[in-house]
């Protein structure tokens, strides 16, 4: 069985975080996908909402979609987020991280080179990488020519050693910026997140003040 881990802020979790999860559980036909909400995430400003607030809304989410999951690993550290860390706590439980494929978007993969225990963190798992608009996983060939040895292109075999897959896409032209955003303008987040979550934000008044807190 092939197991992938989507990690994130979601500072909301919205329909394009589902587009990527789906189209790398299909393109690499993954039993499984867990999002691992982020308490500190270690590349972007402190969320606006809490992370129990946060989990709850990637546990709306995830429901009723078979092969989709949620997990609080992350909340086992009071630290930032770091990939390496997290596979650290997944293998201190006898995960083998060799075998699993962690899921990002092509733009937050982009930046690689700016992550902790980087170049070495490729060697730790398999890379899904998924198309936004404006950045087809493919074109990371020419964005990261050091790297493009590295890349394949499903559909293909699943190599022994950790490489980085690029799974072309469309996912949702949508962002948590976004939508944070016309939550505090009064705009409708209908379609931008699943109902669920747009049901737990209008419930609790998140997002709708200026600093969102809640």
């Amino acid at each position: 069985m092939r197991h992938g881990l989507l990690g994130g802020t979601f500072d909301p979790v919205h329909v394009g975080h589902l587009d990527v999860a789906d189209a790398a559980r299909r393109a690499l036909a993954l039993s499984t996908v867990t999002l691992l909400p982020a308490p500190v995430p270690p590349h972007r400003r402190a969320p606006e909402v809490s992370a129990a607030h946060r989990f709850a809304m990637a546990a709306l989410a995830v429901g009723g979609h078979d092969g989709l999951r949620v997990s609080d690993v992350e909340f086992d550290s009071p630290g930032p987020s770091y990939t390496d860390a997290t596979l650290d706590r997944l293998a201190a439980r006898g995960v083998e991280t060799t075998a699993l494929f962690f899921i990002i978007g092509a733009d937050a993969f982009r930046d690689i080179a700016s992550w902790k225990n980087f170049p070495a963190v490729l060697d730790r798992c398999h890379f899904a990488v998924v198309s936004r608009p404006g950045l087809a996983a493919t074109a990371l060939r020419e964005e990261l020519p050091a790297l493009a040895t590295r890349m394949v292109a499903p559909p293909c075999g699943i190599p022994t050693e950790p490489c980085i897959f690029l799974v072309n896409a469309k996912t949702a032209l949508v962002s948590s910026t976004d939508i944070r955003e016309r939550r505090r303008t009064g705009q409708s987040i209908t379609g931008l997140v699943p109902a669920a979550v747009e049901a737990h934000i209008v419930k609790h008044g998140l997002y709708s003040h200026p600093t969102g807190a809640a």
